[in-house]
């Protein structure tokens, strides 16, 4: 009997431990509001680190999209086929080297290697995107992470959206200008490349006619002697598709597909690669000249009309990224002062084809006189003075 009295004590006892403790009295009216007072209290610090949170979520956002949009500029200003990365670790590499103020110079506007190249690049991510040094340097490791992954996503995007903005208005322009019999089908690639007539001719080297039967046949069947590479450059980087063969720097990168769909459609904007080109003074290219120098116009153009399916550095026998380093060192590396000049000379071409003439300057002081808006400014002035003047 004192063994089962014993166990209903401790289940009385378990059983009082599972329950809450009733309160020894209910609450005052004051203990109720102050209860209400904490909990709204509380409530109203949870609401304030929640909207921190929703800030902070907001900030990172316009953060990124802020990368996304600088990094568009990267492909088409500063490198094609470098990764950002790339372009940090060798100025980093340099930095560390600490070569001395005059061969830094000398690599910087002679640049003579892959190396050198990357440097150079560098250099105009720094002039393009000013803050990318001082922010870099000023970050925990994953924000300048997640901005290095960001702007290279930026880059990307804008190389893809250039390359299909492209696709349309060649076809359109190719199939307008030269009318294949097989049309070329913005939408199938495999209707572009040697196999059709017009992107043949313009993908044709310059060193041979593509009009000859046994140089076309040739290309298309990758005969030995007529392999298409990089070594080579495109007919449509030629005015009318034409080359001296004793002057190849007479017409190159003067054609107008080249100029108005390599370069207008991309920089101004598509409905400008359709515009009637101008005649300006040179001013812009010149000053602002690594645009034209770095774009990736020849190299876009050359891929549009290609065959090839997807975006790649390699088509065939033709490396792309050898090709864009040659255009590069054309313009940066002329070889002597009347190469340097004739670059000069070709940039202010450009900018008259690309920009148009301003002919503001052309009208006299005596013209500008008569025009409305002075005259309007001369005729106030006498009417408010006329009252002054009377007697």
């Amino acid at each position: 009997m004192a063994d089962i009295e014993h166990q209903e004590d401790e289940g009385r006892v378990l059983q009082t431990e599972g329950q809450p403790d009733e309160p020894s009295h209910e609450s005052t009216p004051a203990e109720a509001a102050s209860l209400q007072a904490r909990q709204r209290h509380r409530i109203a610090h949870l609401e304030e680190k929640l909207e921190a949170l929703e800030a902070g979520c907001a900030s990172k956002e316009r953060q990124s999209n802020y990368y996304l949009a600088e990094g568009r500029a990267i492909r088409c200003v500063i490198t094609l086929f470098d990764n950002v990365e790339d372009l940090v670790t060798e100025n980093d590499r340099r930095y560390d080297l600490n070569d001395d103020e005059e061969s830094n110079v000398e690599q910087v506007f002679h640049p003579s290697s892959y190396k050198d190249q990357l440097q150079v690049g560098y250099i105009a991510l720094t002039h393009t995107l000013p803050w990318f040094h001082k922010k870099g340097v000023e970050m925990e490791y994953d924000e300048y992470a997640h901005m290095m992954k960001t702007l290279q996503q930026g880059a990307d995007s804008a190389r893809g959206d250039n390359t299909s903005k492209l696709k349309t208005l060649v076809a359109e322009w190719v199939n307008r200008e030269f009318k294949p019999v097989d049309p070329v089908d913005p939408d199938n690639k495999h209707s572009c490349g040697f196999i059709n007539n017009a992107c043949g001719k313009l993908l044709c080297p310059a060193e041979f006619d593509w009009n000859n039967p046994i140089v076309k046949a040739g290309i298309q069947d990758h005969s030995e002697g007529y392999i298409v590479t990089d070594l080579s450059f495109p007919a449509f980087l030629y005015d009318k598709y034409q080359t001296n063969p004793d002057d190849l720097e007479e017409g190159l990168l003067k054609a107008e597909f080249f100029f108005k769909f390599g370069y207008k459609a991309v920089f101004t904007s598509p409905s400008s690669a359709k515009d009637i080109e101008g005649d300006g003074d040179g001013v812009d290219v010149i000053r602002n000249n690594r645009l034209t120098k770095k774009s990736f116009a020849g190299v876009k153009v050359r891929f549009t009309l290609s065959s090839v399916t997807s975006w790649w550095s390699i088509d065939g026998d033709f490396d792309y990224i050898q090709f864009w380093r040659t255009i590069i060192d054309f313009f940066e590396k002329p070889p002597s002062r009347e190469a340097h000049r004739w670059v000069d000379k070709l940039l202010e071409w450009w900018t008259r084809k690309v920009f148009g003439r301003s002919h503001r300057d052309n009208i006299s002081n005596t013209a500008k006189a008569n025009m409305s808006v002075n005259a309007l400014a001369r005729q106030r002035a006498q009417r408010n003075d006329a009252p002054f003047d009377s007697p």
